[in-house]
């Protein structure tokens, strides 16, 4: 049985934050787009998505779920991500907006987020 949009959410937020990054990228269907943010280049494949998720490895990070809303085969969900690196604190907090394939697999993810939802502090 496919996963269902819900399960598949739940389970991207949770490795957002945990990785490791090869399972994030598990989730998307081999030709799925990512744009993140939204207005940014899209990266369409496998290997452009790995490389957006490999770039928070060097990050230790959390993130929160708020709310996931579905609607059939496609999904928006609210979190809170929360990284620390190289004494500075990145807190970000989009809404992602997910469309899935009958397998489960995310074929397309826009990410909702500007400069308002980014905020990039020193650890005191």
């Amino acid at each position: 049985m496919a996963a269902q949009p819900r399960d598949v959410v739940e389970q991207y937020v949770k490795l957002v934050a945990t990785g490791p990054t090869e399972e994030i990228v598990q989730l998307y269907a081999e030709d799925a787009v990512v744009e993140d943010p939204i207005g940014s280049e899209p990266r369409r494949g496998h290997e452009k998505i790995r490389e957006l998720y490999a770039a928070l490895e060097a990050m230790e990070r959390e993130t929160e779920l708020h709310t996931v809303k579905v609607a059939g085969n496609h999904a928006a969900v609210s979190f809170t991500m929360v990284g620390t690196f190289s004494g500075q604190r990145m807190t970000l907090d989009p809404i992602d907006v997910m469309e899935f394939d009958d397998e489960g697999k995310i074929i397309s993810m826009r990410a909702y987020w500007g400069p308002e939802n980014l905020k990039m502090e020193p650890i005191q």
